[in-house]
């Protein structure tokens, strides 16, 4: 006997003594349906929604709400964005600076901070939170760099 033949059983024990039924300390019948599915696993509680569908004849129909909440979750999603992707754009007239502040802000060695300077422009730091895409730009922006964030 299956979890949810269980409740029906019961749920139909319940019907024939309606006058027996009490409330008992409070508790309403939505009450203790509310206390039994709590108490049901995944396995359980999936057996039972496919048993009320086929007991009420109901379905879930949710394809027009999908197309209206896409549209909202994208332009949310637009608004939203909490990561950059850092560009240095053109390393500016203090390369030597420009390549040591780099230095300091990754961990990039020498040849590789002195390549990239020079391969301007070119992504520095990507997916970064928009405080630390902002201080990476004022500081290479002190020695003379153009920095773009994105």
């Amino acid at each position: 006997m299956t979890v949810s033949s269980e409740v029906k059983k019961k749920v139909k024990e319940k019907d024939s003594r309606k006058e027996e039924v009490k409330v008992e300390a409070g508790k309403s019948k939505k009450d203790e349906i509310i206390e039994a599915i709590g108490q049901m696993n995944v396995l359980e509680l999936s057996n039972l929604v496919k048993e009320l569908r086929e007991e009420f004849g109901v379905e879930a129909f949710v394809a027009p709400m999908v197309a209206q909440t896409t549209g909202t979750v994208e332009k949310e999603k637009e608004e939203e964005k909490t990561e950059f992707d850092v560009i240095l754009s053109e390393m500016g007239s203090k390369k030597i600076q420009v390549i040591k502040e780099l230095r300091k802000l990754t961990s990039l060695g020498l040849k590789e901070a002195k390549d990239l300077v020079e391969q301007a422009p070119k992504s520095i730091r990507e997916n970064v939170l928009k405080e630390e895409a902002l201080k990476i730009k004022e500081a290479l922006e002190a020695v003379g760099a153009k920095v773009e964030i994105k």
